[in-house]
């Protein structure tokens, strides 16, 4: 009976991760899985675990007003020793590149107890491109035993850097199984701003935004271009749920606010998300997610920064780096609305992330590297094109 304790604190994190516990829960007889949030983020996690009817054994609840990076780790790190140090298991699984995720790597490390790391290798090589996910991701890889990858590239990228060839298992990405469990065609938003909307006559196109590295002028300058395409073209009407962050609220509301088909609204759950991003004509974020997800579901993204992590959608071309600028974001966007064949390319480009059984390779490697199941699984190897 392996002893698996999970660790995960934010929403993205608690939605990639949300399909491996389940995974891990069905071999009672082998695993038993323990999970514990640092709660880095409270209400994006706690909606998340509700809808996949998650319940931690352990809940730090670490998120504090205006937390720095500097009491983020501190206090997952001063958290987790004292989960690990009660509960011992024989392997400790994070996700990703969130400080959540390297607090518990680390926290592993000085118990001497054996990492995995999912969604490991991914890479941009610049250190402050994501800020600090790309250092995060780094350390946590430097530390990890078992290494998750979502693609071959980035297994490439972690046998680059001197990680065994035997302790690296390419599964495709767990996003993809979360997507495709939560996406329906006849959803009801249950929200009359977006139900009202005629997604079959419109194009839509869906926003985010919350980089760091995007406050002030970057993200003015995004604005400016979604303000120009939108008084070009009435068939546009653009949903831009707002991230909380007052800089990025107030920038939105003070260059979009004034603006009918703009649709500025609060956050929204990840269920009724990604069932807009499935009814959206174009995606447009800063997010490194949603590069894995909208190509799944044949949506062109339009990536407002100058690096991605994420290159495997890029060469596939699905996914296109715009960086910030007004006049080429402005650009890049008249060219899906005016360019039929240049929108199909992007939109019927093979999807690299995932077929939905990444959560099952990664159960099945981990129970062959303890030696419960004599047969590795096979590696995930790209081949769909867009699931709907």
């Amino acid at each position: 009976m392996l002893k698996i304790l999970t660790v995960f604190g934010t929403r993205p994190e608690a939605i990639k991760m949300a399909p491996l516990v389940k995974e891990l829960s069905r071999h009672p007889e082998h695993v038993n899985c323990v999970v514990a949030v640092t709660a880095q983020h409270r209400e994006m996690l706690d909606q998340v675990l509700r809808l996949f009817a998650i319940c931690p054994r352990y809940d730090l609840n670490i998120m504090r007003p205006k937390q720095s990076l500097f009491e983020i780790t501190q206090r997952a790190l001063a958290g987790l020793e004292e989960v690990i140090g009660r509960e011992r298991p024989d392997l400790v699984l994070v996700h990703g590149d969130t400080t959540t995720t390297f607090a518990a790597a680390l926290a592993a490390f000085y118990f001497q107890i054996p990492v995995g790391h999912v969604e490991a290798g991914l890479r941009t090589r610049n250190k402050y491109s994501p800020f600090p996910e790309e250092i995060n991701r780094h350390l946590t890889a430097v530390l990890a035993d078992l290494h998750f990858a979502p693609t071959a590239t980035a297994k490439k990228n972690l046998l680059a850097e001197g990680v065994a060839l035997e302790k690296i298992f390419v599964t495709g990405n767990t996003v993809i199984d979360a997507l495709l469990a939560t996406v329906r065609d006849n959803y009801c938003f249950h929200n009359p701003r977006l139900d009202s909307i005629d997604y079959a006559g419109k194009k839509v196109l869906l926003v985010t935004t919350h980089r760091r590295e995007n406050l002030g002028g970057p993200l003015r300058s995004v604005y400016k271009a979604l303000r120009a395409v939108h008084r070009a073209y009435p068939e546009v009407e653009i949903v831009f749920p707002v991230h909380k962050n007052p800089a990025v609220a107030q920038a939105a509301h003070e260059e979009l606010g004034d603006l009918e088909r703009v649709h500025l609204i609060p956050p929204l759950d990840y269920e009724p998300f990604v069932n807009l991003m499935q009814r959206s004509y174009v995606v447009l974020t800063d997010s490194g997610g949603l590069q894995e997800e909208a190509p799944a579901l044949g949506k062109p993204v339009l990536v407002l920064r100058d690096t991605t992590e994420r290159p495997e959608a890029v060469e596939a071309g699905t996914v296109r780096v715009i960086g910030t600028d007004q006049e080429v974001v402005a650009a890049e966007i008249r060219r899906l609305l005016e360019d039929r064949e240049h929108y199909r390319q992007m939109a019927e480009a093979v999807n690299p992330y995932g077929d939905g059984r990444a959560s099952q390779r990664i159960c099945r490697a981990i129970l062959h590297h303890y030696g419960i199941l004599r047969e590795p699984p096979e590696e995930y190897e790209p081949g769909l094109k867009k699931f709907r």
